[in-house]
Order: C-alpha cells, then structure tokens, then sequence
C-alpha cells in the first residue's frame, strides 16, 4: 500500500476515534462534545463545514450554481468518518446513561451539577473580569427565566413533538459553543430520559421529531447563534451564562418525582464529593482544551496529519481550511 494511502487510513480511522468521543461526550450531560472537538482538533473543520452545508442546502432551489460551490467546500472526508464514529456511540451511551439516571437519580445528578458548574468557566472566562452593568442584568435575566423554565417544563410527563422538536433545535447549538453541553440541555428540557426511551423503543415518531428540530436547528439557529456570537459577543455570552447558571435547577440532586427542590439529605458528604468529581473531570478538560489553544502545534494525531500533509489534526490541507 503507497504511503499516502496508509496516511489517509489512519487519518481516516483517527477521525472515526474523534467521532467516538465527542458522541460519548454528547451523551454526558455536563460535558461539551464542541470542548472535545476542539481538543482533538476537528471543532474549526465542523463548524466550518456545516456552515456550508447550511448554505449549500438552502440554496439548491434559488442558486444550484452556489449549491455546488458550497458543498464541494464540504469537508466530506473528515465529517463522514466523524458521523461513523460519532452516532453509533451516542446512541449506545443514550442507551445505557438514560436508565441509570432513572435507578440513580441522586448520585448521578450531582456528578452532572459539577460538571456544568465547571464548565461556567468556559463562558465566564470569555468575558473577562469586568462585567458591565448591562451584561449582568441580562445575565440574572436569562437565569430567572431559566430557573422558571424548567421548573414548569419538566413537569411535563408525556412531552409533545412540538416541544421535542424546539428542543433539539435549541440542544444542537451545544456543537458551536464549547463548555455547553447538548445532553444538559435535554436533560434541563426533562427530555432526556425520554429521548433515552424512544431511541431504546425505535419510537419512529419521537426520533423525527427530533431528527427534524436538529437540523432545522442547524440550519436557522446555529447560524443565527454565530451571528450573535460575531456581531453581540458579550451580550450573548452575558445571557447563555444566565441561562446556564438558572437551568442548573435541573440538576439539583435532590428533588421530589414532581421536580419540586428539597433541602440536603443524607449522606450529603458523598454527594458533595461527585459533585467535586465532576468539576475535577470538566476543570481536567477545560485545562485541556487551553493547553492545545497554546500549543495547535501537538493536537491529537498531528505526527500523522500535519507534519506529512501540511495540514491539521484532522487531515485538512491549511490552505483548504473552511471559513
């Protein structure tokens, strides 16, 4: 077998690993599939890539010509390995996360409260020190509304399509904003467990629900969300960070059958120490993902990638990198 050939099998099977791991990560509520695509270096090569496909997609019925252009821009060589990896594991996490957190409500909630107490740090850290009187009105805004929010949605037994539909919308912007996780997002929803069951039931009718929400989500909200990003980057980190910090309703371990808050019961010292737990796993991953924005250089397989091929961990050429 030539020596490019090998190069690009094992680009190819190292993007499939990547894919593994961020579908793993997706399925954890409290860690961030974008943190941990940004940490094995394919986060730019997604973004990118679903910018053009968005783009590609909408415009096969006005302008083919600008279809084709865009699709062809497609990293097609790194997202199919990605998804290979990626959905198999996300859907066998799902499967054995969602009864678990139904056995082992209090436990597993509080590992999950220290995981996205942690990741605060990623939205707090892009903002700096100094927050202006704006900023934190928008903030205790986003998180009374949140706190509120979930509280009444998940009071919800039997949820909607509708409401499975806006909130895969709203959960698929967890892959452009690193430290957001999708699956807490689901989880503050209480949607979790249930798209849990309906991937485990084959329930046709719920996974097209959310089939549908995601890439609608893809293609309205995402691109939206990196407007705000782009153009109102404090406010709109001011108001996820809100958001967050009022969603963590959702994970307080104790709570009633009804989502009702309950006070500290016993034994609390092992439920303080998951809770420490997971921001220790988060903290390790936030630290993590700072080193190789410091050091692009040493991302995950770039020996085989970029030394030989001139481009990224991913096996994106530098001078084909989508912007």
């Amino acid at each position: 077998m030539p020596t490019s050939a090998r190069r690009s099998t094992r680009t190819r099977a190292a993007n499939v690993l990547r894919g593994s791991l961020i579908g793993a990560a997706e399925a954890v509520p409290g860690i961030s599939g974008g943190t941990v695509a940004l940490v094995t270096g394919v986060y730019e090569t997604i973004i990118g890539s679903a910018g053009h496909l968005v783009t590609g997609v909408r415009s096969l019925i006005t302008d083919r010509a600008r279809a084709r252009a865009e699709l062809r821009e497609v990293r097609w060589d790194v997202l199919v390995p990605l998804l290979l990896g990626m959905a198999p594991t996300l859907v066998v996490a799902l499967l054995l996360l969602g009864p678990a957190i139904e056995e082992h409500p209090v436990p597993l909630r509080a590992l999950f409260f220290g995981m996205v107490a942690a990741a605060l740090i990623v939205p707090v850290r892009m903002l700096g020190v100094r927050w202006r009187a704006r900023e934190l009105v928008l903030a205790a805004a986003g998180g009374l509304a949140a706190y509120l929010f979930t509280g009444e949605l998940q009071l919800s037994v039997e949820p909607s399509l509708p409401v499975v539909f806006l909130a895969a919308a709203v959960a698929v912007c967890a892959l452009v904003l690193p430290g957001v996780s999708g699956a807490f997002l689901l989880l503050a929803f209480g949607l979790y467990v249930p798209t849990s069951e309906a991937v485990r039931d084959l329930d046709l009718a719920y996974i097209g629900a959310f089939a549908l929400g995601a890439v609608v989500g893809l293609s309205l909200v995402v691109k939206g969300l990196q407007w705000l990003l782009a153009n109102l980057r404090r406010v709109t980190l001011a108001v996820m960070t809100g958001l967050i910090v009022g969603a963590l309703r959702a994970l307080w371990p104790w709570q009633t059958e009804d989502h009702e808050l309950l006070a500290p019961d016993s034994p609390v010292l092992p439920i303080i120490g998951l809770g420490l737990l997971g921001a220790a796993v988060v903290g390790g991953m936030i630290l993590l993902e700072h080193w190789f924005r410091r050091h692009p250089s040493d991302a995950v397989e770039h020996g085989v990638a970029a030394r030989h091929a001139g481009g990224h961990a991913d096996g994106t050429p530098c001078s084909t990198r989508p912007r």
